[in-house]
């Protein structure tokens, strides 16, 4: 994921842009760039492969670069290997050699994407004759612009909004004309982009913690829109070049909830913010002691009318997906079926008019789910985002949204939001489960009554990490790891694992415990770990079985289950103890231990 910033106002630009960029690094990147305008000046061009403090030394923290106008760009190679020509900002003209450099070119920009028809964009441009000297496809956009600009010699909006008309795939992009001193022009198609102002001044970025110190008052800027910014004022338009209007959001943030604020790393701070996300977004949703979700729209007569649920999602926010089937299943008695949503867009999808379709996205603007609620709505089913972000795409073109508050998550690997948006899918399933006649009263007051002690509950578990820790450490090195769990628990073992993968590189699969013996295995040797997820009394001896077969070719056991099933000491050779809750919503509890396991191997290694 590219991060992209820009900003044109009163102070000098540089500082500003890297300190965006500095806040967006949880994005990941291989360089970074800045172009930087002063004036009437050629925009001054600056590139540096590798950690962004290459750039700042480049640019001596920016002091080295005057003017109060740029963009900047960290980039994560998709068209072109990592490499300082292939590093942002892009040029229409010969391009940026030595990697610090005036230029000037009529058109310098930035992008976060992926443009499907580059090749063909770039046959059209050769014909007319330009040149390239990067492997990427936004050189090939800031180029055709360019062209559009010079053929027309109408502006940069229409030479802006003719060029996305011909782009097809995903887009953020900012522009510099040189015609142009001040002002930045910027599109965006299905790439996050949000717009701010303050006094006398303007920002771009990918997403809100970049601007966050500087302003609160942010634009969502719509899909396939473009944007005009000058100092302190943004004008908005459709694809057609008419001027639109825009609401005008307020953060409500506090900006130290995108800082570290004393914690090692971003991802340990927001495992520690989890028993906050959780409670705040339960409570936003109780009214009275009832859940009320008549502010999302869905009211007890929608919800009596659904015949049939579908979720759609990617990554942990499909692991949410999984793990609230079982629930819905068992207490609205509803059939559930989720989808990947990479999947789902390309389905033949067998909804009918009573079906409702669950979207769920921390940024409200993952492309694959943003497509597969667009497909669901194109087919005439009723959908409902589950996000974090308000304003966003997902939540505006949703017909209904349960908003998670979980603040702002800077870690990739995310844990706030995946529980956060477990509660908000908890909370549906009870009320619907009531709606439907499935729960009596004193039976949806006892669930309530779980779901409210569920944060002190992670809390609680949050205190005897120390154990983790140090488990983390002896199994640093390990260069597999199996997950196992039924029902319930086989959704936390497929969040547990991706944990353990995406932050530790260390190879891990979760399985359902009962498919162990289809072929599995016989991968199982010594001292291979092996994590049991047994929280379901109904199938915690079957889950026990599993394991000990594990144990009897050779792996090394860790158990995670409720206080008072102690007899797992009897087989597992570690185990970690939850707290007690209703058994459809322990999926909550086990997975606070599996990230902090996550976590602690990543930072031993």
């Amino acid at each position: 994921m590219c991060g992209i910033v820009g900003f044109t106002g009163r102070r000098r630009a540089a500082p500003i842009l890297l300190d965006g960029l500095a806040k967006l690094e949880y994005r990941g990147y291989d360089s970074a760039g800045l172009a930087v305008r002063d004036g009437d000046e050629p925009a001054q061009v600056v590139k540096a492969v590798g950690k962004l403090r290459n750039l700042a030394e480049k640019t001596d923290g920016g002091a080295a670069l005057a003017g109060c106008c740029g963009i900047g760009h960290t980039r994560w190679a998709t068209h072109g290997a990592p490499s300082l020509i292939n590093a942002h900002p892009h040029v229409s003209g010969s391009g940026v050699s030595s990697g610090s450099d005036a230029v000037e070119s009529q058109v310098v920009g930035v992008h976060n994407g992926i443009i499907e028809n580059c090749s063909e964009l770039k046959a059209k441009l050769e014909r007319h004759g330009y040149t390239f000297y990067s492997d990427t496809d936004t050189e090939t956009a800031v180029k055709l612009v360019d062209y559009y600009y010079k053929k027309y010699k109408l502006g940069p909006v229409d030479a802006l909004t003719r060029a996305m008309v011909r782009i097809q795939g995903s887009y953020a992009l900012a522009l510099m004309f040189q015609d142009y001193p001040g002002e930045i022009f910027a599109a965006r198609k299905d790439s996050p982009m949000i717009l701010g102002v303050a006094e006398g001044e303007t920002y771009l970025a990918s997403d809100v913690p970049a601007i966050l110190n500087d302003t609160r008052n942010v634009y969502y800027i719509g899909n396939q829109q473009a944007a005009r910014l000058s100092p302190g004022e943004i004008h908005f338009y459709d694809l057609n070049g008419d001027e639109v209007e825009l609401p005008l959001t307020e953060i409500t943030w506090d900006a130290q909830a995108a800082e570290k604020g004393g914690y090692q790393h971003f991802m340990l701070k927001e495992i520690h913010e989890q028993p906050a996300a959780v409670r705040d977004t339960l409570n936003s949703l109780l009214k009275d002691g009832w859940i009320d979700l008549s502010g999302a729209g869905l009211t007890e007569e929608v919800l009596q009318s659904v015949s049939s649920i579908h979720i759609a999602a990617c990554g942990s926010a499909w692991h949410v997906g999984v793990a609230a089937q079982y629930v819905l299943e068992e207490l609205a008695e509803v059939p559930v079926r989720v989808e990947l949503a990479s999947e789902f867009r390309y389905r033949r999808l067998l909804l009918d008019e009573n079906a409702l379709v669950i979207v769920i996205s921390q940024s409200g603007e993952t492309a694959d789910t943003l497509a597969a609620l667009r497909e669901a709505k194109r087919r005439g089913a009723r959908t409902l985002a589950v996000v974090n972000v308000v304003g966003s795409t997902i939540a505006r073109e949703a017909d209904s949204v349960l908003y998670t508050l979980a603040g702002p998550e800077i870690a990739v690997a995310t844990t706030k939001a995946y529980s956060a948006q477990l509660m908000a899918m908890y909370a549906l399933a009870v009320q619907l489960a009531l709606v439907r006649g499935k729960l009596t009263e004193d039976e949806y007051t006892g669930y309530i009554e779980e779901l409210a002690a569920l944060p002190d509950k992670i809390a609680r578990i949050l205190e005897d990490k120390g154990r983790i820790q140090w488990f983390a450490a002896k199994f640093a090195n390990a260069r597999d790891i199996f997950f196992l769990g039924r029902g319930a628990d086989y959704a936390a073992s497929l969040e547990g694992s991706l944990k353990m993968k995406e932050i530790s590189y260390i190879h891990s699969e979760a399985y359902a415990a009962g498919e162990l013996k289809h072929g599995t295995i016989s991968l199982v040797e010594d001292n291979t770990l092996v994590i049991g997820v047994l929280t379901q009394s109904n199938l915690y001896e079957k889950t026990i079985s599993n394991m000990a077969e594990c144990k009897a070719r050779g792996a090394y056991l860790m158990g995670l289950t409720c206080y008072g099933h102690y007899s797992i000491e009897d087989t597992a050779d570690f185990t970690v103890y939850i707290p007690k809750t209703a058994p459809c919503f322990t999926g909550l509890l086990a997975i606070v231990p599996l990230q902090l396991l996550g976590y602690y191997t990543s930072v031993a290694r």
